[in-house]
């Protein structure tokens, strides 16, 4: 169950909580209008939040002017990798060094560019030229997160594409990263720590 799922349920469970304490049943054609009013009061909610986002830009500049057809999509699952995609939190130069305090440097591992973002990840960086070109096939030269995203949303087919682009490119990035998590002579603040569950990439989205 997705958060907006989850959101309108828990309205029309209250509204029916109500109108049960007070002797009333209401109809199916009322909880229908209840639930149609939920749903459209949600997504009011997250434009609103979309368009003056306070974290997540990246995220909400791609997915907030098509967010009707992306939360009424009826194909795709959101992965573990993806979601580092759409959220630039992940195995990025960049974000292991701003946020998650991993690397000394935002440097990309694979190139040797600066900085490693999702972004760069995706339109960038050489390492990744052959995954690129199989994407295209589906996204045309567009490497931009709205396009993706577009894609995604118009098809299963152009929603599996970026899916593997994603599986194929974040895994041998983290495999990269345990690699220098390993190197006993490595930069301290990257080696891996014994005995404590490291601190992975989080990030919540509309499904």
């Amino acid at each position: 169950m997705g958060v907006k799922e989850a959101q309108v349920l828990a309205e029309i469970y209250s509204r029916r909580a109500n109108a049960r304490s007070g002797g009333d049943r209401p109809p199916p054609e009322l909880v229908r209008r209840w639930r149609e009013q939920a749903q459209e009061d949600v997504l009011s909610q997250w434009k609103d939040r979309l368009a003056a986002p306070t974290a997540g830009h990246w995220t909400a500049a791609a997915i907030g002017p098509i967010l009707e057809e992306w939360v009424g999509r009826r194909h795709g699952v959101l992965s573990f990798r993806i979601t580092q995609i759409l959220t630039n939190h992940g195995c990025f130069g960049y974000y292991l060094h701003k946020v998650a305090r991993r690397e000394p440097t935002p440097v990309c591992h694979q190139c040797g560019s600066s900085p490693d973002t999702a972004q760069h990840t995706i339109e960038l960086c050489p390492a990744w030229d052959e995954q690129r070109n199989a994407l295209a096939a589906n996204t045309g030269q567009d490497f931009s997160l709205p396009n993706l995203v577009r894609v995604m949303i118009g098809s299963e087919a152009g929603w599996k594409a970026i899916d593997t682009f994603c599986e194929q490119v974040i895994s041998q990035k983290e495999a990269a990263e345990r690699v220098r998590e390993a190197d006993a002579h490595a930069d301290p603040i990257r080696r891996r720590r014994e005995g404590r569950r490291r601190t992975r990439y989080a990030a919540q989205m509309p499904p």
